[in-house]
């Protein structure tokens, strides 16, 4: 890339109306990212219409600005009201809240907004610089690649579920149970839908989510009767990226490799930053020296899964650009915009127009940059989501999640799910069990059916079929390894828990014996 196109680019991005298109972009998802169940698949798809009266580059600019926003928005409600605003938040929405109730909501908000812009940037350069070589790597990965690398994903339930392994591995078997609702993948007979045709096309994860973080919420607030539990939680000194130099200083690893992972695994196509986001809260929580301290309101997990977010969806456009593969909704959504404007993404494309792909990459900088002062103000604005009273804010609480879950599929159907979700998060955690691993199997399970039997027909029914090629082996020997120390790990909990139930009882027996022989006497 000579240094004539990237200033050739950077003319174009220049350009007035380009700059407001990234302007009025990235505030526009700024408000869609903050409303719970708005995801920013949804946000780009409200703004295709809009641009059918705009130029190809502004049009491209429009979009990659709401998404980068929206993105790091959807944490705004995930860390003030614990209700994820995109699915990606959803993977450490727990962690967050937890520092909001410790009266560091300034700080989370902050350093949600300050990684996401740097990991967007780490992608940015990454697609600039090495767009071409890492899409032919991306296209090297086959259904066994992509069976192992959602396997890895299901993985991150053991490291997110808290210290109780086995309820969060029974939570996410139920999400992969609800994963299975809907068409047969090879077949296309109706599995479980009982004669409902809404459930012909599976359960949407978005109403689901909504119901078991924010309707779970609302049931846990109206039903407890603890002194404090009405109150919203304090957000403390309001200071927009305080402390952020030195939690940067404290885990420079944790920001590193979570824009690392969330651009590698934001490159394959099909996979996009949400997956990115729960492996890299996975990776960090295995990794971490203080693993004890996460679900206690821990910056490190955060810092790495938000730094990873916008990090996989720059690098999203990788095979999109360079090929014509979309990485994810977005970016599929956003090739049909090109090709409506008569511009066809794919090798050719670098070769007889090379200026409008590396304008398109230079749009991600100044998106992620209009980060900094746009998430300056939307920190400053969030005392007074807090300051609304509890009585006012639960209403309108309750108008996203219906609205969200309406949205889905402007059916009714959505709303129901939405309910009953939330009546069985609520279930669950008064329970013990964690609600995070039935998202994580609801977004995966469809993945990993649809590449597992892929995987089984090109092999002819042998399992060792995933272990032929090299990536895929590499995967699954990395993979296996995890799970049979996972496997120990709980075994010797387990066994170590018995021990000490078991001396306990010895002790209480002696103590008893010592009682009786007292009374003796």
């Amino acid at each position: 890339m000579t240094a004539d196109i990237l200033y050739q680019s950077l003319l174009m991005i220049l350009d007035p109306a380009v700059l407001l298109a990234i302007l009025l972009g990235s505030v526009y998802g700024l408000f869609i990212g903050a409303l719970p169940g708005l995801t920013a698949t949804m946000s780009t798809a409200l703004l295709v219409p809009i641009t059918f009266y705009m130029s190809p580059l502004p049009a491209i600019a429009l979009i990659v600005a709401s998404t980068a926003m929206a993105i790091s928005a959807g944490d705004i409600p995930g860390t003030l009201l614990r209700i994820p605003g995109t699915p990606a938040s959803a993977a450490y929405t727990d962690e967050s809240y937890q520092m909001t109730l410790k009266g560091k909501a300034s700080q989370a908000l902050s350093l949600g907004f300050f990684f996401s812009a740097l990991g967007g940037l780490f992608g940015a350069t990454v697609l600039l610089l090495t767009g071409p070589l890492l899409a032919r790597i991306s296209l090297n990965f086959s259904s066994f690649e992509f069976f192992w690398l959602a396997v890895l994903g299901l993985l991150t339930c053991a490291l997110v579920s808290g210290s109780n392994v086995a309820r969060g591995f029974v939570s996410l078997m139920l999400g992969l149970l609800i994963a299975t609702v809907g068409l047969d993948v090879t077949t296309g007979a109706p599995r479980f839908t009982f004669g409902q045709i809404e459930l012909m096309g599976g359960v949407s994860f978005i109403p689901v989510m909504i119901g078991m973080f924010a309707f779970s919420e609302i049931l846990r607030g109206f039903t407890t009767n603890k002194i404090g539990e009405g109150k919203m939680p304090q957000l403390g000194r309001i200071v927009p990226f305080k402390g952020i130099g030195e939690l940067l200083r404290k885990y420079p690893f944790s920001a590193i490799r979570g824009a690392t992972l969330g651009t590698t695994v934001g490159a394959l196509p099909g996979v996009g930053g949400d997956l990115a986001a729960w492996i890299a809260y996975g990776v960090s929580r295995r990794f971490s020296r203080t693993p004890e301290k996460y679900g206690t309101g821990h910056p490190e997990g955060l810092i790495e899964a938000t730094s990873s977010n916008n990090a996989g969806l720059s690098s999203a456009w990788i095979p999109a650009l360079v090929f014509g593969i979309p990485g994810d909704a977005v970016t599929a959504i956003a090739v049909g915009v090109l090709f409506m404007k008569g511009v066809a993404p794919g090798p050719r494309l670098f070769v007889e127009n090379p200026t409008m792909p590396t304008a398109i990459i230079m749009t991600f900088f100044a998106s992620n940059l209009l980060l900094f002062p746009l998430g300056f103000i939307a920190i400053k604005v969030a005392r007074h989501v807090l300051s609304i009273p509890r009585s006012v804010i639960v209403p309108i609480i309750l108008i996203c999640c219906f609205l969200g879950s309406y949205a889905v599929n402007n059916t009714l159907f959505g709303v129901w799910i939405m309910l009953i979700a939330g009546i069985v998060g609520y279930l669950m955690e008064r329970n013990g069990f964690p609600i995070a691993p039935v998202i994580l199997g609801l977004v995966l399970g469809p993945v990993l059916e649809r590449n597992f039997i892929m995987s089984m027909q090109i092999s002819g029914g042998n399992l060792l079929g995933f272990f032929e090629r090299p990536i895929a082996c590499g995967l699954g020997i990395v993979i296996c390894t995890i799970f049979t120390f996972v496997l120990l790990k709980s075994i010797r909990n387990w066994l170590t828990g018995a021990s000490l139930r078991r001396r306990d009882s010895l002790l209480t027996n002696a103590e008893k014996v010592a009682k009786s022989r007292g009374r003796d006497d």
